[in-house]
């Protein structure tokens, strides 16, 4: 039995999310229906995270365990030729039996874009607003994020995460080209939708639509029921995977 990881990078428009669902495209199930037909078994993959439908990836990890000896440079060019072009493997190497690619992640990173420059062919890949983006404004209003917090509020109701503590590493807010900025959010790990949930919240906050300490109430009541508070989900298609680190050892773009 060998353990098996892939890295590789998806755009993720044209996906239903990345978990495999039934009668659904999907980047976990496309890979794993191409793996099973390739190695003759059942494939079960295991991965850092998991994205919401649109969001893309810039990198991804998942690992699988297989009885087959296929060499696996051979492996990696099968699946580059026989993937859709939405999706492409960067590397496949044979790691020890114990990885985990979900759990023993230590940093997960995502970019999330935001233009005020309308682009039809940009669409898929930005997130459109009306008016400029004043970085520092915005990074003063995502800067409570920062630390150990209780982010329920920050989660979609389906979410199926046990806990909603999460530890937010780092939070930039830098210019992306003409008319853009990036936003880069590094943390631990993250709850279902739970970026998109920031930068909805914060545009919110930005253009007077909520008090300048909603974020800071929110975190402050994570578990109120007094206290109903609007989450806004920003759109998915400005959202990418830009980073999974493990041990220290930087795996992402």
């Amino acid at each position: 039995m060998r353990n098996i990881r892939l890295k590789y990078r998806y755009d993720g428009s044209l996906f239903f999310g990345f978990q495999r669902q039934i009668d659904k495209r999907t980047v976990q199930g496309e890979i794993e229906k191409l793996l099973e037909i390739v190695l003759k078994e059942k494939v079960n993959m295991i991965s850092s995270g998991r994205t919401d439908r649109g969001v893309h990836a810039l990198i991804q990890v998942s690992n699988f365990l297989t009885s087959s000896t296929i060499p696996l440079d051979k492996l990696q060019y099968v699946l580059n030729r026989s993937l859709p072009q939405d999706i492409d493997i960067i590397e496949i190497d044979e790691v020890d039996m114990q990885f985990n690619s979900r759990f023993d992640a230590g940093k997960r990173g995502y970019r999330y874009i935001i233009s005020w420059d309308k682009d039809p062919f940009k669409s898929r890949y930005e997130t459109y607003i009306n008016k400029e983006v004043e970085i520092t404004k915005f990074k003063n209003i995502l800067s409570p994020l920062v630390g150990v917090h209780d982010f329920n509020n920050f989660r979609m109701s389906d979410c199926g995460s046990k806990t909603s503590i999460r530890e937010i590493y780092s939070i930039d807010v830098v210019p992306y080209g003409d008319k853009r900025v990036a936003i880069d959010i590094i943390g631990s790990s993250f709850l279902k939708s739970q970026i998109r949930i920031i930068i909805g919240t914060a545009l919110d906050i930005y253009f007077g639509l909520r008090s300048s300490n909603y974020i800071e109430e929110m975190l402050a009541n994570p578990n109120n029921p007094k206290k109903d508070f609007i989450k806004r989900v920003a759109p998915p298609n400005g959202l990418y995977l830009t980073m999974v680190d493990y041990e220290g050892g930087n795996n992402g773009i």
